[in-house]
């Protein structure tokens, strides 16, 4: 009976010692920004208990026993040396950036808008011109008032100001509806969709629309945010998947109409810039068809380009040709033009298609790369970044975890080192943003 009990102590030892490797080599993965503390200390003392045990047990027994023990003594140990080797060297990436030559992060450092859990993290990241924008949402205003979350962006702006550079783009999700990740204390609005009639010319919405979008901007101006992740300009195309957890267009687009898509985002955009806040349309090339959420895996948009010209991307367009709205770049793969990367870093869609064919020269913002179809695409983090900064994107969107962020900027002072980055690009893409700001202030 002891010899049964032992073999089963090993085994459930040798299980637990495969758990540890595995959470080990995933730590540093987004989804578990939430745990990566607790998991951190939880793995280390498990791993040392195991391996102190293993030993013990290597001592004491033979045979299959012994055995057991020692392949709990190897992957214990190796869980063990790979968690302190991804710290080490996670920390040992953050330092060498936070060493680097201030001009170069600065010039980096501008294509980058960061979301936060630590906030003096954050301000460290300002301190040292590391960024060129913050991205605040629910988990960042917990129980703070409108004059809380005021104090916090100021005091971010004033460091700007006294470096001598532009203000910080101070971005927010707030749609309306599910996605309004200011409210509370902001007002909770209802979706745009629920204000426009579609049995009348939509014409007759309008007042309604500028209304709305009044609120919106009046009350992000008042706090200093400067850029809303918002209008949704996907076409309701009907798409319920109930493995979407997060993207849900069904609930969040305008219509299924494109020219009501398009005047509806249009009026909106307007009358937020009269607050000095830029909004942003998006998530081209349109997630309306696509049935799978890029959150947590890789998605494919295969609708020939001759519809989608004809009807998906008609409020983009629209709205890209008159207002001054950033564009947002979704993580689908536009098959039609590319069927190997995502959008959001695709040169074929980015490069050639919106700036050379279409002339496009507005900002381009991607979705948040913390999302797993781009996380754990075939190009992965890095080399996604500087695939799109050279496509022409001018802002990467690292919203869910600011460790990404320390990746990716690696990533762009080595290609910027070894001449990878297309200087050329980069200029223009710093005019773009700097004109931006300058339209916005005014």
């Amino acid at each position: 009976m002891q010899a049964v009990y032992h073999l089963l102590w090993n085994i459930v030892q040798l299980l637990v010692a495969l758990a540890i490797l595995f959470v080990a080599n995933y730590l540093r993965s987004p989804f578990l920004a939430n745990l990566r503390f607790w998991l951190f200390w939880l793995v280390l003392g498990l791993s040392l208990s195991l391996i102190i045990s293993a030993v013990i047990g290597i001592k004491k027994h033979r045979s299959l026993f012994k055995m057991l023990s020692v392949l709990v003594l190897i992957f214990s140990f190796a869980g063990f040396s790979s968690i302190l080797g991804t710290e080490a060297k996670f920390h040992l990436v953050k330092h060498q950036i936070f060493s680097t030559d201030a001009t170069r992060l600065e010039k980096l450092g501008n294509h980058f808008i960061v979301g936060y859990r630590d906030f003096e993290g954050l301000k460290k990241l300002v301190e040292h011109r590391a960024i060129g924008g913050v991205f605040i949402t629910a988990r960042n205003i917990k129980e703070q008032s409108k004059a809380d979350i005021q104090q916090q962006i100021s005091t971010l702006q004033a460091i700007r100001q006294q470096q001598g550079l532009s203000p910080l783009w101070i971005a927010v999700d707030q749609e309306g509806g599910i996605v309004s990740r200011l409210s509370p204390p902001l007002t909770q609005l209802p979706p745009l969709a629920t204000i426009i009639s579609e049995e009348q010319p939509i014409e007759q919405s309008k007042a309604a629309v500028i209304k709305y979008a009044r609120i919106h901007g009046q009350e992000l101006s008042e706090i200093g945010v400067n850029l809303n992740f918002a209008p949704v300009v996907d076409l309701n195309k009907g798409v319920v998947n109930p493995q979407d957890k997060f993207s849900q267009i069904y609930r969040r687009a305008i219509s299924t109409d494109q020219e009501v898509v398009a005047k509806v985002a249009l009026w909106y955009c307007q009358t937020l810039e009269e607050y000095g806040v830029k909004c942003t349309i998006k998530h081209f090339p349109g997630l309306g068809r696509v049935d799978t959420d890029t959150h947590i895996d890789h998605a494919e948009l295969d609708t020939p380009l001759s519809e989608l010209v004809a009807d998906d991307w008609v409020p983009f367009r629209q709205v890209m040709n008159n207002s001054q709205a950033f564009t947002m770049l979704g993580h689908a793969k536009l098959m039609a033009v590319d069927d190997q990367n995502p959008v959001s870093f695709s040169s074929a869609v980015v490069g050639d298609m919106i700036r050379k064919s279409w002339q496009h020269d507005g900002v381009l913002i991607t979705d948040d790369f913390c999302m797993q179809a781009v996380y754990r695409s075939k190009a992965g983090l890095a080399a996604a970044t500087i695939e799109a900064i050279n496509a022409g994107v001018d802002l990467v969107l690292i919203a869910f975890t600011q460790d990404l962020y320390y990746s990716a900027m690696d990533a762009l002072l080595k290609a910027d080192q070894t001449g990878i980055l297309d200087q050329v690009v980069l200029d223009k893409s710093y005019r773009r943003l700097e004109q931006a700001k300058i339209i916005s202030r005014g």
